[in-house]
């Protein structure tokens, strides 16, 4: 798959260029410069992601960064059985159990809840930094939902974590799903609190909390709305252009405006005729003609 100009391999994390140090120069530069294309289309294109992720694999499967590239860019295409493969593969090389949270939630999406909540339960967890846990928090809850136990859910979000006034880079979103717990549950009241405090939290939008909040007030967002009352138009003076109809997207509504176009053709008189040329023009000017109106929301 071509790389663009720009990438020139260096901008990967130093651990995995370290990593890479066991591959020949010239390997571990393309190696590098693929795993460069992973992180930088899995958020906005993952199909490409998983293409460049599939060719670093190709290049060196013994290393435990490529796997776990090839894991998180499975996982970002749904593809739940490849992304926990290639975790279990990374997990096996390096020791590590950073990977648990996501591995569990990989069970989640093949159907079995079951599975992450005994994945929740494991030795594993305690050796996770404050971020894993919070993320294998989730998950269980997550777990617990599918299983439509909602009221196990909301239990086990509730935490020091979602108590604290603090705002830590996982704030913003288990203060999110806590909300949508809630809502699910039907605790409309307090769901909304806690969708307002996700929006406090959320600087960088890695939520929809604003958009959920703002559709439980029942605020709609329009950019223009134009309604055109259609008139009579003389026949022969021209011809209107009919006005689409835009689709919402969101809760954004938006409407295209008309064109009007009128052609008016000067017909030769007679001198003796130009008086009621004259009277006639003055009435079909005051009779045509097509208004348009702006409505207020």
């Amino acid at each position: 798959m071509p790389i663009p100009e720009d990438v020139t391999g260096e901008e990967i994390d130093k651990d995995v260029r370290q990593e890479l140090q066991s591959l020949p120069k010239t390997l571990a530069d393309d190696v590098a410069k693929n795993l460069v294309m992973v992180a930088r289309l899995i958020d906005e294109d993952p199909e490409g992601a998983y293409g460049y992720s599939r060719v670093a694999l190709r290049l060196a499967s013994r290393v435990a960064a490529v796997r776990e590239a090839a894991g998180f860019a499975a996982y970002a295409n749904q593809k739940y059985s490849e992304a926990l493969a290639e975790f279990r593969a990374a997990r096996r090389m390096t020791g590590s159990v950073d990977l648990w949270p996501v591995m569990a939630d990989c069970e989640r999406g093949l159907g079995r809840p079951e599975k992450a909540l005994d994945m929740a339960g494991a030795p594993e967890v305690h050796k996770l930094d404050k971020a894993g846990q919070v993320e294998m928090r989730l998950v269980a809850a997550g777990a617990r939902r599918d299983m439509e136990q909602l009221d196990a859910a909301i239990v086990t979000l509730q935490s020091p974590e979602l108590a604290s006034n603090s705002v830590q880079p996982w704030t913003a979103r288990l203060r999110y799903a806590y909300a949508d717990a809630l809502l699910a549950a039907g605790r409309d009241g307090e769901a909304r609190e806690w969708f307002a405090k996700a929006v406090e939290a959320d600087k960088d939008g890695s939520t929809d909390a604003s958009d959920r909040l703002a559709e439980m007030d029942g605020v709609e967002f329009v950019d223009a709305l134009i309604e055109v009352e259609e008139q009579d138009v003389p026949e022969g003076d021209g011809d209107s252009l009919p006005v689409e109809d835009a689709e919402p997207r969101d809760l954004t509504t938006a409407v295209d405006e008309d064109v009007v176009v009128v052609e008016e053709n000067d017909t030769p008189a007679d001198d003796e005729d130009n008086a009621g040329v004259e009277e006639a023009k003055d009435s079909e000017d005051s009779e045509g003609g097509v208004g348009r109106e702006a409505d207020k929301d």
